[in-house]
């Protein structure tokens, strides 16, 4: 497991580029290492504009790619009202957290306001016979 602290703009580069090799190591297509990138992107963002600081972690585990990203902030009040397609309390088209979840396999979120926000999402790799279209 490797953890970087998601403190400023840069880190949200550094975040998306480490994420974006590990997928790439691990044998995921340039797609797929897109829609990751992406989604880390989304998510370090929303912790520079609404979660004050915070840190992400990447894990490999056999064919899966997990990511987690924790701030400190307000949390979210509302999650199923911040997960609609359109919900931004900033300036952003609305799309990070739902648009996260149709880029990844999987998408978690824990929220508790006054205390943070905590994301888990997941990329599989296709299973060999998939890629062969089996």
């Amino acid at each position: 497991m490797i953890q970087l602290a998601i403190e400023s703009e840069e880190d949200i580069i550094v975040a998306a580029s480490f994420g974006k090799s590990l997928a790439r190591e691990m044998g995921f297509s340039i797609v797929d290492q897109t829609k990751i990138t992406v989604s880390i992107s989304e998510l370090t963002r929303n912790v520079i504009n609404y979660g004050i600081r915070g840190y992400i972690q990447f894990r490999k585990s056999g064919r899966c790619l997990e990511v987690t990203v924790q701030d400190e902030g307000p949390g979210i009040l509302n999650i199923k009202e911040a997960m609609r397609d359109g919900m931004s309390t900033g300036n952003g088209l609305g799309l990070g957290l739902s648009g996260t979840q149709r880029l990844m396999d999987e998408f978690h979120i824990e929220s508790e306001v006054g205390t943070g926000t905590c994301i888990i999402i997941r990329k599989w790799l296709p299973d060999q016979d998939e890629d062969k279209g089996l």
